[in-house]
């Protein structure tokens, strides 16, 4: 992940447009990743391309898998029990703690309002 934006002590999250948003998953292999984030932006790009709905519907259901396959959609990748808060505002969730102790210029890069 960039270091653009503020990622969660633990390595689940990084924040972006002031939410929480769910990391791949560490336990995959380089080719595993690289292979995934590949059919990822074909996925978007046939998204962007496609000439009617049911090709769109079809595009975006090959993006939602290859999340799904990093793991950062579906179920969670951790074991410790910990919910998913992917969406939620730093601030409201189990991090808030973190998110206060951040210093204004790297709370700027995960929340640019």
């Amino acid at each position: 992940m960039s270091a653009r934006y503020p990622e969660t002590p633990d390595g689940r999250y990084f924040v972006a447009k002031g939410r929480l948003w769910r990391k791949s998953d560490p336990s995959l292999s380089d080719n595993e990743r690289q292979d995934t984030v590949d059919d990822l932006m074909a996925a978007r790009r046939e998204v962007r391309d496609a000439p009617d709905d049911e090709s769109r519907k079809a595009a975006r259901r090959r993006v939602d898998a290859a999340k799904k396959r990093l793991g950062e959609r579906g179920p969670v990748w951790w074991t410790d029990g910990a919910p998913d808060e992917t969406r939620k505002a730093p601030w409201n969730t189990r991090y808030a703690d973190w998110w206060a102790g951040l210093g204004d210029e790297e709370k700027a890069r995960g929340n640019p309002d």
